[in-house]
């Protein structure tokens, strides 16, 4: 993987494009090995998308949305990720009364994207049951600004 990455960063360089792994099952969600990965490939523009709510090690698809045998801590792995993150996906499923979402502590979240300085884009994914899609993306949307307000 180590190589792949150095040689896609190399290719992807004079283009001015990054390559990045997002975390999206097996061992992609381990948030430490990605990190190994991206430290030893040496490449600037190799980095992470780091995304909130795939962190099944068990599962090809890693979403958290169902069960899942083998979980990585999705705060841990967000650490893990943010120093070579060149964006983030904040994911959701499902939001309660208040609009937070119920699995997902996105306060936990954003104040750690904010510790870590990370100034790139975040994008939302909805992937939802409970409400139609684009009800659902500006719900996120929503609970990022309050959150990003709130936190420290």
């Amino acid at each position: 993987m180590i190589d792949s990455m150095q040689r896609l960063g190399e290719y992807a360089a004079p283009l001015n494009l990054n390559v990045l792994i997002e975390n999206h099952g097996l061992f992609s969600s381990n948030g430490k090995w990605v990190a190994e990965v991206i430290k030893q490939s040496g490449k600037v523009n190799c980095g992470t998308l780091p995304d909130f709510g795939n962190w099944c090690l068990s599962a090809k698809w890693g979403t958290t949305q169902i069960e899942c045998a083998q979980v990585y801590d999705r705060y841990q792995g967000v650490a893990d990720l943010l120093p070579f993150a060149k964006g983030v996906s904040a994911k959701s499923y499902a939001f309660d009364a208040n609009g937070d979402e119920t699995r997902i502590d996105y306060h936990r979240l954003l104040k750690q994207v904010k510790e870590a300085d990370f100034t790139g884009y975040v994008g939302i994914e909805f992937e939802g049951f409970d409400m139609a899609e684009p009800d659902g993306i500006r719900a996120t949307q929503k609970l990022l600004e309050r959150c990003w307000e709130q936190s420290v």
